[in-house]
């Protein structure tokens, strides 16, 4: 019986589907163009979203060059570098931090001249999907039996490295990114192999505590505004809620985009064609924006290509005989999954407007590369799997 062991080439069939998305997002972006406001119309932003994608080419080849192993052994200094970027943007507000930039009320960039804005939490993303991987590949080689005993201390694990930064994007404040970051930690608990009465538990004290939140809105809505939410983050619920009734205010964004929805029906308006303004048309509300001037047709096309995209991530992620790169797969599975659906279902009004672009299609520097490196650290894997024939 002999056995051969050759590595697998680059998955072209990943890196195709990416190559279809950079060609809607420069189409869905150049046609939002004339409906910019006028301050921003002269900005080509199309041209400089295929810029960013050539950056993340490289990003994607830098990633690919290192294999994946290598994450594990400086996982906890990447953590730490994370940590102080965020960390420095919650002491801008106590102190002057250099470059440190708030933006509507939230401290969440460092601008460097000459390079533009830089969202720290964009890279933490990457960092804890790094960090949590290894923590599980780390505590099933040393508790391969999988006790209710090890699995309760593989959350708390979770929790002790999730919980700093989670606190610091609470205080920029950034509801949105702490949703994708949950969104990423219960993906990595649910492949951790954790029993699943242990992870019902966890379901049932988020719901108590969602339905705490509630009873203390209703009657101690003074407690409520102070230490949990901000105003101006409730509005946004009031806005989702009735968005017709708050049209003027709050809910004026979801009230456009679901008018270009609902116009663009079957086939759109076409190119460059649309009767409704919509507030960030090119970024938060791209997705609206095709649905209008493209119709079912073009957002059929936009989710199918995710769905594809999802997937072959998948497929890489079965594929893989190493476990650490099968949970690296995972939670780049679990983040770009929920923010397509958070973006789209906060566009049609099923979701609260949370702020989170639509990943490789929305215009944006620092999330496109964030996307393009989570890509490369798939790409690695699979480069990285290794086929076995018997004979």
């Amino acid at each position: 019986m002999n056995k051969e062991n050759t590595p697998q080439k680059i998955d072209y069939t990943l890196l195709f589907i990416l190559f279809l998305m950079a060609i809607v997002s420069a189409i869905a972006i150049q046609s939002s163009q004339p409906f910019l406001p006028e301050k921003l119309k002269n900005i080509n932003f199309a041209a400089q979203q295929l810029q960013w994608y050539v950056i993340g080419i490289f990003a994607i080849i830098g990633t690919m060059v290192i294999d994946f192993d290598r994450f594990k052994m400086i996982s906890w200094y990447l953590y730490g570098f994370g940590m102080v970027l965020l960390f420095g943007l919650f002491l801008e507000k106590f102190i002057s931090v250099p470059f440190a930039q708030t933006i509507k009320g939230a401290t969440a960039w460092y601008s460097f001249p000459g390079l533009g804005s830089f969202q720290p939490s964009e890279l933490m993303k990457i960092i804890m999907i790094i960090v949590l991987s290894k923590i599980i590949a780390d505590h099933r080689e040393n508790y391969p039996i999988n006790t209710v005993r090890d699995d309760l201390l593989l959350i708390g694990k979770f929790i002790v490295t999730s919980l700093p930064p989670i606190f610091l994007l609470y205080k920029q404040p950034d509801m949105g990114m702490i949703m994708v970051f949950m969104s990423i930690i219960a993906t990595m608990i649910l492949v951790a192999g954790i029993k699943w009465r242990i992870i019902l538990t966890v379901v049932f004290t988020a719901v108590f505590a969602i339905s705490l939140g509630v009873f203390l809105y209703f009657n101690f809505p003074d407690f409520f505004f102070e230490y949990i939410i901000e105003d101006y983050q409730m509005n946004r619920f009031y806005g989702w809620l009735a968005p017709f009734a708050t049209a003027s205010n709050e809910g004026h964004q979801l009230v456009r985009s679901l008018l270009a929805i609902g116009s663009g029906q079957l086939h759109g308006k076409g190119f460059q064609e649309s009767e409704v303004t919509i507030p960030e048309g090119h970024t938060d509300f791209i997705f609206a924006v095709i649905a209008e001037q493209f119709g079912f047709i073009g957002t059929s096309i936009i989710i199918s290509l995710f769905f594809l995209l999802i997937y072959r991530m998948i497929h890489i992620a079965l594929e893989s005989h190493d476990p650490y790169g099968s949970y690296l797969c995972a939670g780049v599975i679990g983040m770009i999954t929920f923010q397509v659906f958070q973006n789209v279902g906060m566009t049609v009004g099923i979701l609260p407007i949370t702020g989170l672009p639509l990943p490789f299609i929305s215009y944006g520097g620092s999330s496109l590369a964030t996307y393009m490196i989570a890509i490369g650290i798939v790409l690695n894997v699979r480069s990285r799997t290794k086929k076995f024939m018997f004979d």
